[in-house]
């Protein structure tokens, strides 16, 4: 049988290293250091990549100056100290056939906490300040400049010593390089601001030092964008322009594009695009600057799937395609595909929930489809169990079916009861959200898996306790999931209220003025109220918090405020349902105590979370053998922890 992704899995020689096929992992903060250096944990993630078929890891960025820390959680590359931890990581990637570049690091202005909490001093070309850190940087003097530049050769100098095949120096998403590029940023009056010539002289000088100290043996590649989409931002033109300049000095081996910055809310959206972004969208970026360089061009930026991959490459917009999300989705992407199991392949939906969001928060980087990803140490070989048993799990939402693939890849004998016709739980809602149709995926991935490990489904039954004594399983994973949260509420009877289930289902005449009640500040209220704006409604979302979305990845949550006032939506933050009546809704503010009034109110949305369903569960006291609790039925939470906790309970069972 031909190779469907001939492209993609075919060989690319860069500088004088050759990388078995186009797919890489690129470099993302895992939040997995251990005191600054490359740990067991951070190995074993980038090993798991490797040992998946990826050609290339490229490790996230290591600081090289004593400024350039822009959070506490950074690999330190300024001492031989790191030498050693990233020669054990080089050796655990080259194991499996893999090559291993490490990036090289400073962020300028775009610094928002140090290790121990307080706000940093921060350096840039100039003293303009950014919009989304609010941070007013420092000018570097031309000593400081010329010692930073030394740094990233001394740190590129330490990962060649290590044993990894190349480095990669940061200019992308709005970081030091590019502050120096940028005429709207670099201010400066001196050899390094004013005129192109001046502006690109920090990253020829830093390229040529990188260059002497590590010799023409390691790569030596650079991450741009190819577009900062920030008003102050570099444009494609100036993108373009300065890639030709340096492809013309000879010393870059590969252009790795990518789009977005960080200085603002609407550059940062697109360093991790969610699933509202067209798959490959940043590919034109790359074939621009492609069509201006010798040197091989990279390319990343939602691409999740290897058919999308293989188009790109086929199509001659860039010469390798990063994967991050879809690797950390599925470790095992590359090898599925090449071997004719693309059917197989975990496909990442981009809801940024525990990969970047989990980042964000300061903890290590998982999937919620895929909760074994950052926990490899833990959970990256799932063991035989010592004896086969009849497994029951009830509820086919994404955390039973977790449980139940995880069971049955352990050689249980599992079945599933749904008692709907579909699987899926609230997924199935979830998707029914503007712009969240792909959050769909997640089922069609779960349904796939639970074929692939034999698990015996039963559809549209309701499990009993005479149910289970008549089937007399070994152990029950109890998976029955959530209903939505009614609390008592005066006056509700004189009005119009309904839930949040009831609106997604198409199921309520909402009339032409909706109030929603949002206690959670997640994707429901948000979702219902674009919904309900796009419907012509008139919606005013109510906030048990100070923003909508407040629960969401920061980069989703800016942007769903950005479209509810785009569709003319009124946000009320700090608004706690008090009482109805026939055409008002009364609420309090929840921090002066003050009442708030809102007249002409049709219909009264109720998006005040969920309660455990967990019936059943407080039924089966004649049950004597081993009962796990998985996910909402246990504490109404999120898809998260409903997988994981299937996946723990897969593993003990």
């Amino acid at each position: 049988m031909s190779q469907p992704y001939s492209q993609l899995f075919s060989p690319l020689q860069v500088g004088g290293v050759e990388i078995r096929n186009r797919i890489f992992s690129t470099g993302h903060d895992t939040n997995m250091a251990e005191n600054g250096l490359p740990g067991d944990a951070l190995i074993a993630y980038h090993r798991a990549r490797a040992r998946g078929g990826a050609g290339l890891v490229v490790v996230q960025v290591a600081a090289v100056h004593a400024t350039a820390f822009y959070t506490g959680l950074m690999l330190d590359g300024t001492h031989d100290d790191c030498i050693a931890p990233y020669g054990r990581l080089a050796n655990a990637v080259h194991q499996h056939g893999c090559k291993v570049f490490g990036q090289i690091f400073h962020p300028g202005r775009e610094i928002f906490h140090t290790a121990d909490g307080t706000e940093p001093v921060a350096y840039a070309p100039s003293a303009v300040p950014n919009q989304r850190y609010q941070v007013m940087p420092r000018p570097m003097t031309r000593e400081m400049i010329a010692e930073v530049i030394d740094g990233y050769a001394a740190t590129a100098a330490r990962l060649a010593k290590a044993g990894l095949d190349g480095v990669e120096i940061v200019a992308s998403h709005g970081y030091l390089p590019a502050q120096f590029l940028n005429p709207r940023v670099n201010r400066r009056d001196d050899e390094y601001g004013g005129g192109f010539e001046n502006r690109m002289r920090f990253l020829n000088e830093l390229c040529a030092a990188v260059r002497a100290r590590i010799g023409d043996d390691m790569v030596v590649g650079m991450r741009i964008s190819g577009d900062e989409l920030d008003p102050e931002g570099l444009t494609p033109e100036e993108i373009v322009e300065a890639c030709e300049a340096l492809d013309a000095g000879g010393v870059l081996d590969y252009f790795n594009v990518i789009a977005g910055s960080s200085a603002s809310t609407l550059g940062a959206y697109h360093i991790v695009p969610p699933m509202l972004v067209e798959a490959g969208y940043v590919a034109p970026f790359a074939a621009a600057v492609r069509a201006k360089v010798s040197k091989p061009v990279f390319v990343a930026g939602r691409i999740n799937q290897p058919q999308t991959a293989e188009q790109i490459i086929a199509s001659g917009q860039a010469d390798m395609c990063g994967m991050t999300r879809a690797m950390i989705a599925d470790p095992e992407m590359a090898n599925k595909a090449r071997t004719g199991r693309s059917d197989d392949i975990r496909a990442c939906i981009a809801c940024n929930q525990a990969c970047i969001g989990r980042m964000q928060a300061g903890h290590s980087i998982s999937c919620i489809q895929h909760p074994e990803t950052g926990r490899e140490l833990t959970y990256g070989d799932i063991m035989p169990a010592e004896r086969p048993r009849n497994v029951m799990v009830i509820g086919g939402g994404p955390g039973g079916m977790k449980a139940a693939s995880v069971a049955a890849r352990r050689g249980h004998r599992v079945t599933l009861y749904e008692k709907s016709a579909r699987l899926g739980g609230q997924v199935l809602l979830a998707q029914l959200l503007p712009g969240r149709a792909e959050f769909g995926g997640l089922v069609t991935n779960f349904e796939r898996e639970i074929e692939l490990a034999g698990v015996e489904v039963v559809k549209q039954t309701e499990v009993t306790p005479e149910l289970v004594a008549e089937q007399a399983p070994d152990a029950i994973i109890l998976a029955t999931g959530a209903r939505p949260y009614i609390p008592a509420i005066a006056g509700a009877a004189d009005g119009h209220v309904v839930d949040a289930w009831q609106v997604i289902r198409g199921e309520a005449n909402v009339g032409n003025s909706v109030l929603i009640a949002d206690w959670r500040c997640d994707w429901v209220g948000v979702g219902i109220a674009e919904k309900l704006a796009r419907d012509g409604c008139r919606v005013r979302l109510c906030l048990n918090g100070p923003v909508a979305g407040q629960r969401l990845q920061n980069y989703m949550r800016d942007h769903a405020n950005g479209m509810l006032r785009s569709l003319g939506v009124e946000v009320i933050p700090y608004a706690g349902l008090h009482g109805i009546d026939a055409d008002s809704a009364y609420l309090r503010h929840l921090s002066s105590g003050e009442a708030i009034v809102c007249d002409e109110v049709d219909t009264v949305v109720l998006a005040l979370g969920h309660e455990p369903a967990d019936d059943l569960g407080r039924q089966l006291t004649a049950f004597d053998g081993e009962v796990f609790m998985v996910g909402d039925c246990m504490a109404a939470r999120t898809v998260e922890e409903a997988v994981l906790e299937g996946l723990k309970a897969g593993a003990a069972v």
